[in-house]
């Protein structure tokens, strides 16, 4: 059973109120309800799997979690604008865009391994703000807005602000990623090589939950050959102010790169240089 309660995130978002804006704070309440209602369908028998235009998978769940988050956002900020994986975007009048993912490593989800994420990013004037990542399954949230800082909780832990590792060489690192024949989907399995060669580690803890691995200080590099708006979103603000790094695979700190690359910062030119 969940430790991290919404009664008790509640507590704990109080306690930053002031300090954070209302919709960072709604983000991570928003988030948090949506994953929540994931584990109602997570490792059940009778789960059944589509399969979209790209034959990537998608279930019940999914579209559940994406129903609420925009509920949610259109019932408390109706003027913003959603984007999300399942639907069809929804236009406002504001200057706030945000970018949800119900279930980022739906196949993840459906083998239940419980290194799934539910994501939510807010861009502001097309800039990336906000970002907020949660496991269910594992009971972990980090979120950050950029330019204010970041926060991570596991359980029934305190708020700690995260801080990525302070290794200096990919020599020694933790290199994490998602699908390796994705980066020969895109002609780029010699650089995926490249990296496995090198890294003292290499593990595919892959989807949202290497970015937080990284930022919290347990990987060093985690990196996407293909990327979708709605899975970098949130990706960037926490990465960046957990002290680290998130960049196109030319080192542009972007979320429309339709790639993505994680680091600490410290082995940031030693990956590129193999990108």
């Amino acid at each position: 059973m969940n430790k991290l309660t919404p009664e008790r995130l509640n507590s704990l978002l109080h306690t930053l109120d002031g300090e954070f804006s209302t919709r960072l704070l709604a983000a991570v309440r928003f988030a948090m309800e949506a994953g929540q209602q994931t584990l109602e369908r997570f490792q059940k028998t009778e789960l059944q799997v589509e399969k979209k235009n790209d034959r990537s998978p998608v279930t019940v769940a999914d579209k559940e979690a994406e129903l609420l988050l925009r509920e949610r956002i259109q019932s408390t900020f109706p003027e913003d604008s959603i984007v999300g994986e399942e639907f069809e975007s929804v236009e406002g009048t504001s200057e706030y865009r945000w970018i949800v993912d119900p279930i980022d490593g739906t196949k993840s989800f459906i083998c239940g391994v419980p290194l799934y994420a539910t994501l939510v990013g807010v861009e502001c004037s097309n800039e990336s703000s906000i970002g907020v990542i949660y496991i269910p399954a594992l009971d972990e949230l980090i979120f950050a807005e950029v330019g204010v800082g970041a926060r991570y909780v596991q359980g029934d832990s305190d708020l700690v602000i995260p801080k990525v590792s302070n290794t200096s060489s990919l020599a020694e690192s933790c290199f994490v990623t998602s699908q390796v024949s994705t980066y020969y989907e895109v002609n780029r399995g010699r650089n995926y090589l490249a990296l496995e060669e090198l890294a003292y580690i290499t593990r595919t803890w892959g989807d949202a939950y290497g970015y937080l691995l990284v930022a919290t200080g347990r990987a060093e590099v985690m990196v996407d050959a293909i990327m979708n708006v709605w899975d970098a979103a949130a990706i960037l603000p926490v990465m960046v102010e957990s002290g680290g790094t998130f960049t196109d695979w030319q080192g542009n700190p972007t979320i429309h790169g339709g790639e993505g690359v994680g680091t600490n910062g410290l082995v940031l030119t030693e990956v590129l240089e193999q990108l």
